[in-house]
């Protein structure tokens, strides 16, 4: 039950839900056909029951003050066509069923006979149990409100009828309607012990927390890898859930490090073998130019050897030259004194 309103758009047409506390009413005003319609309604309520779970998942948690918004009725407003119920009607009560208690009614119920009326809601029953609906139903384990609890159940769906105009009956003006044959007064008998009795319901709030919010945490726990049962289907607390989950996140971290710490010993190693390689080319490349270079130095110093060599016999037949240069004015002198 929520004071507050959601207005959202669904295939660009309005639909308007009013959640009201005085009530406990769920209005729904849609001019869409496609089954999509619902989907707004369900992420509303998943929206609260989110909310709950993050409080209840904090360090620090104050359920105690915590302002629940959880939806704990939906009274599901029918068409009065005295035939069957339409598709949309039992797909969005299906999409509905597991997350909040539903309560089918009625609507605008003087617009068919009585006989009519009870036929529609036979034929309501059964379409509902063959299409696997769930509806709430008014528990009966209480002695101190089992008989009109099973008087409740006898009448779903309930049937009602709505009035904004005050009639007067007797000395009192109430709001009704009027008809050739009588009045009709909106807040009278079963319709008025409905409403007292949602309003003021524990059982349907303990319903939704122990039912419709439970299935939506478990469900959401299993997407974060927690769970509330152990191998052999025994419930356990989130604590020991978090401390299970704990020990195999640590011993992945672990395993993951391992893992690691082993690569990087593989890679090192290929490393090292690299290196060694690249080291043995290296010198191998290094030995090769020494080889290559001693063999040019022995080029060149056989060279420089022959050079040497050369320059030495020159140096032999210039000397060999000069002197017999010198030599020849000599003798050319004693000749002439003779």
């Amino acid at each position: 039950m929520n004071k507050s309103g959601l207005s959202v758009l669904v295939d660009m047409s309005a639909l308007t839900v009013c959640l009201i506390n005085s009530s406990a009413s769920l209005y729904l005003r849609d001019s869409a056909s496609t089954s999509s319609v619902y989907k707004p309604i369900v992420d509303y309520i998943d929206t609260q029951f989110e909310n709950y779970l993050q409080e209840e998942l904090k360090i620090k948690r104050s359920l105690f003050n915590y302002h629940d918004t959880r939806i704990h009725i939906c009274l599901y407003f029918i068409a009065p066509t005295g035939h069957s119920l339409k598709s949309l009607d039992l797909v969005t009560m299906k999409k509905l069923d597991s997350k909040v208690n539903i309560i089918p009614i009625i609507a605008k119920a003087d617009t068919i006979s009585k006989s009519e009326l009870h036929k529609f809601k036979i034929k309501i029953m059964s379409e509902l149990v063959s299409n696997g609906v769930q509806i709430y139903q008014f528990p009966t384990d209480d002695e101190a409100v089992a008989e009109i609890n099973s008087s409740m159940n006898a009448h779903l769906p309930f049937a009602v009828v709505g009035s904004v105009e005050e009639v007067k009956v007797g000395n009192k003006a109430v709001r009704a309607r009027q008809y050739p044959w009588g009045v009709v007064q909106v807040k009278d008998g079963l319709r008025w012990s409905l409403f007292w009795f949602l309003s003021r319901n524990v059982q349907i709030e303990q319903e939704t927390h122990s039912r419709h919010y439970e299935l939506y945490r478990r469900c959401k726990l299993e997407e974060m890898g927690f769970k509330d049962t152990d191998p052999d289907s025994q419930p356990f607390s989130l604590q020991e859930t978090y401390e299970a989950k704990r020990k195999e996140f640590l011993g992945d971290l672990q395993r993951k490090e391992e893992e690691m710490r082993q690569m990087f010993v593989n890679k090192v190693k290929e490393t090292e073998a690299e290196l060694k390689e690249k080291e043995r080319e290296l010198h191998d490349k290094f030995e090769q130019l020494k080889r290559m270079h001693q063999e040019e130095k022995r080029k060149v110093e056989e060279k420089r050897s022959d050079l040497e060599e050369e320059m030495t016999a020159f140096n032999r037949r210039k000397l060999a030259t000069e002197s017999m240069s010198l030599s020849q004015p000599l003798k050319k002198d004693k000749d002439k004194r003779k």
